[in-house]
Formats: C-alpha cells, sequence, structure tokens
C-alpha cells in the first residue's frame, strides 16, 4: 500500500538538529525499501480550477496559508497503521504542526 504523507506549513524555521534528525529519519525509511519519494514544495503554488470548458490558473500564495503543504514523503507500506506509526516517529521529530497521511490508488 502507497501512503502520502504530507507535512503543513508552520511557523517554525528547522534548525540543525532538526536537519540532523530528519536526515537520519528519511536514510531509515529509504534503507528499508519504504521512501519512494520525498521532497519540499513551494509555499505559494498554482491553484488550476475548471468550470465547464473554462480552466482558470491562478499563482499563490493564497490566504489560506495554514493550509500549505510544505514537504512530502510517499512511502509504500504493509498497513495504514505502519504509515500512521511512521507519521508518529515524523511529529515527533519535527514537533508541533500537522501532518496528512493520504492512501494512493492506482498502479
Amino acid at each position: 500500500m502507497r501512503y502520502l504523507m504530507m507535512q503543513m506549513a508552520t511557523e517554525h524555521a528547522p534548525d540543525e538538529r532538526l536537519f540532523a534528525e530528519m536526515g537520519r529519519f528519511i536514510e531509515e525509511m529509504a534503507a528499508s525499501g519504504l521512501l519512494l519519494a520525498t521532497g519540499g514544495l513551494d509555499a505559494a503554488g498554482t491553484r488550476i480550477t475548471s468550470e465547464g470548458d473554462e480552466i482558470t490558473v491562478t499563482d499563490g500564495p493564497f490566504t489560506e496559508a495554514k493550509e500549505v503543504v510544505a514537504g512530502f514523503a510517499l512511502i509504500e507500506v504493509r498497513s495504514k497503521e505502519e504509515a500512521v506509526e511512521l507519521g508518529r516517529r515524523f511529529r515527533r521529530i519535527v514537533g508541533d504542526g500537522e501532518s496528512r497521511i493520504h492512501q494512493v490508488f492506482g498502479p
């Protein structure tokens, strides 16, 4: 089962300790084969909406900045519980904030 783990943006800037702990966590997940991809995302983003035949493209940043996804990890695990446990480990490293986990369907 694949899950997309998303880290919501916070006002806290990461420090050297956080980078070191995240580096070890990412190396462990990659070595175990659980981590398929990871990365940070541009906070501004671009919104694409459609209504009928009209497609509108709007560059961010958007007013709901607290809902901005700041980073992601695509993982391959045996169960949702395993994905949630990895999410718990991630939250213990980065501290206060919000993460979301979504199962990825399809090939």
